[in-house]
């Protein structure tokens, strides 16, 4: 079952629509920046995922809406901040990147008491990192050779990484099916960016 936006002819799934209200953030607001940047496409798979930070005194609230197209990623994100002390204002900025551009999906898995770990079942932490090169990180380190009591400079190494985007999902503050709606999520984006079917 689909809803239709009045005036636009553009709709999201209801389960999708459901996730985004269940956030709590500004529901009108995201949904209506999601249904924007999906346009008439077909969506095949979708991950919302919201946070909340403390910035001394002041509580933050973040929204992230992931969308996977038959050949887009569609990325939302909303935000709320004051402008001044009794104004509150919400910004909502959405991205929309080809399947052939996502370079990587990574999942990292955070798991109490591997050696009792059941397969098939969820780790206690799950961090998915997204990278599709708008991004890069250069993470530096100074050059080692063998010989402990070498003094020469040996220069620099490092590797390049992307990660466009890197969400944390705990089971503990998100429940244990948000982290099981990840790995769905991020199943189907490998899938689809790998030459499978995302289906």
């Amino acid at each position: 079952m689909r809803r239709a936006t009045q005036g636009t002819g553009q709709a999201l799934p209801q389960d999708l629509t459901e996730a985004i209200t269940r956030a709590g953030y500004y529901p009108s607001l995201v949904c209506d920046v999601v249904e924007s940047a999906v346009a008439d496409d077909e969506v095949v798979s979708h991950l919302v995922h919201q946070e909340t930070t403390f910035d001394h005194e002041t509580v933050r609230r973040h929204v992230t809406v992931l969308v996977v197209t038959p050949l887009r990623l569609v990325i939302a994100h909303a935000d709320d901040h004051a402008e001044s002390e009794d104004k509150l204002m919400a910004t909502a900025t959405t991205e929309t990147v080809p399947l052939a551009a996502v370079r990587g999906v990574m999942l990292t898995h955070v798991v109490a008491q591997p050696d009792t770990f059941t397969p098939g079942t969820h780790g206690r932490d799950l961090t998915l990192t997204l990278g599709w090169g708008a991004v890069s990180r250069l993470d530096m380190i100074p050059a080692q050779c063998g010989d402990p009591d070498c003094t020469a400079d040996h220069g620099f190494e490092g590797t390049i990484a992307s990660d466009d985007i890197s969400l944390r999902i705990s089971s503990a503050a998100d429940g244990e099916g948000a982290v099981g709606n990840a790995m769905r999520f991020a199943r189907v984006l490998s899938a689809s960016i790998g030459g499978g079917t995302a289906h």
